[in-house]
C-alpha cells in the first residue's frame, strides 16, 4: 500500500458487471493492479498464473460457488496463504459463519462501501506479509520443520523438509497414508518436546523431532536426516577432534560444568580440563564459552 513499492494484486471475482464496475474503479484509486474472474474456476486459473496478494470474492456465482471456491484456493497450498474477503448480499449470520469456515478473513456485505473495503484490505494485506515474511525467515535458514495436524497430515513444511523426504522417496502417497498413520499413533501418546520418532518403511533413515504446538493447534516437527551425524560425530568430523574431545566439546555447547561432564563420560575433572587444552587451539579459540560457541553453530548449521 506504499505508493514507493509495488502496487498490490487484487484478484476480484464476481459475476455482477455493476459490482465489478464499481469496485475496479476504487482499488485503481488506491493504486492496486486489479485482476477480473466471473465465476470460481476462472478465478482459479487466473490465481494459479498470476499470484494475487488478496482476493475479493463474492458468494453467488454459476457453476462454482464463493464458498468452494475459497475452498479449493484453501485446498492449493501454493496459493492457502492468500487473504481472501468474502463481497456478498448475503448477511445472514450462518452464511457469515460458512464463508469464514471456508477459509476467509472477513465477509463484507454489499452495497460495499469503498472506504471500508480498502480499510479493510490495508489490515489483511499487512496481515499477509508479516506471515509471509515469518515462513521465509523459516524457509531461508534452511530448517528441515514442518507442521502436522493431530491426524497426522502435513499442513505446512520448508522447502528443505520436503527436498529430504524427496531424497528418502517419500512418495506423496506415503506421506498421505503411512507417514500419517505413524504420526497419528505417536501423538497418541503425547510426546513432549524433544522426543523423535524414527519412521519406519523407507530404505532412507528419516525421525520426527517434537518441537511443540504452534498457536493454531498444530505439531511443529523438525524432519531429521538419520544419515548424517549428529552431536558428537557431527563435532568430529567438522572440527577434526578425536572421539573425547567431541564429546567434551558436545557437553560444554550443552552447558555442563568440568564436574558434570566427568561424570556423564566417566572420567576425572582433570581429564577433561586436559582435553579443553586440546579443543582451544584446535579451533582457535581461548576459552569455554568461545569454544561453546563455534560447537553450536556447527550443531545449528546442520537442524
Amino acid at each position: 500500500m506504499n505508493p514507493s513499492s509495488k502496487s498490490d494484486i487484487v484478484l476480484v471475482v464476481d459475476d455482477s458487471p455493476d459490482a465489478l464496475s464499481l469496485i475496479h474503479d476504487t482499488l485503481e484509486t488506491a493504486n492496486m493492479d486489479v485482476l477480473v474472474a466471473l465465476e470460481g474456476k476462472q478465478a482459479l486459473t487466473i490465481a494459479r498464473r498470476i499470484r494475487p496478494d488478496i482476493i475479493l470474492l463474492d458468494a453467488i456465482m454459476p457453476n462454482m460457488d464463493g464458498f468452494e471456491t475459497c475452498r479449493a484456493l484453501k485446498a492449493d497450498q501454493s496459493l492457502a496463504s492468500i487473504p481472501v474477503i468474502f463481497m456478498t448480499g448475503l448477511s445472514d449470520t450462518d452464511d457469515i459463519v460458512r464463508g469464514l469456515e471456508a477459509g476467509g478473513v472477513d465477509y463484507l456485505t454489499k452495497p460495499i462501501q469503498p472506504n471500508e473495503l480498502i480499510a479493510r484490505m490495508r489490515v489483511h494485506l499487512s496481515n499477509a506479509r508479516l506471515s509471509n515474511n515469518a515462513q521465509s525467515a523459516l524457509d531461508s535458514m534452511g530448517q528441515y520443520l514442518m507442521t502436522t495436524t493431530y491426524a497426522g497430515g502435513i499442513a505446512w513444511a520448508t522447502p528443505q523438509t520436503y527436498a529430504l523426504l524427496a531424497k528418502a522417496r517419500a512418495s506423496s502417497e506415503w506421506q498421505s497414508t503411512e507417514l500419517a498413520l505413524q504420526i497419528r499413533l505417536w501423538l497418541a501418546h503425547q510426546p513432549v518436546v524433544g522426543n523423535v520418532l524414527k519412521l519406519s518403511g523407507l530404505e532412507y533413515p528419516l525421525a520426527l523431532k517434537m518441537m511443540g504446538v504452534t498457536e493454531q493447534k498444530e505439531v511443529l516437527l523438525r524432519l531429521e536426516d538419520g544419515d548424517k551425524p549428529a552431536g558428537p560425530a557431527l563435532l568430529k568430523k567438522e572440527l577434526d577432534l578425536t572421539d573425547r574431545e567431541s564429546e567434551v566439546l558436545h557437553w560444554i555447547a550443552n552447558g555442563k560444568t568440568n564436574r558434570e561432564i566427568a561424570e556423564i563420560l566417566e572420567m576425572s575433572p582433570r581429564t577433561v580440563n586436559k582435553h579443553l587444552e586440546q579443543i582451544f587451539p584446535k579451533l582457535g579459540v581461548e576459552n569455554r564459552t568461545s569454544a561453546a560457541g563455534v560447537a553450536l553453530r556447527v550443531l545449528s548449521a546442520e537442524r
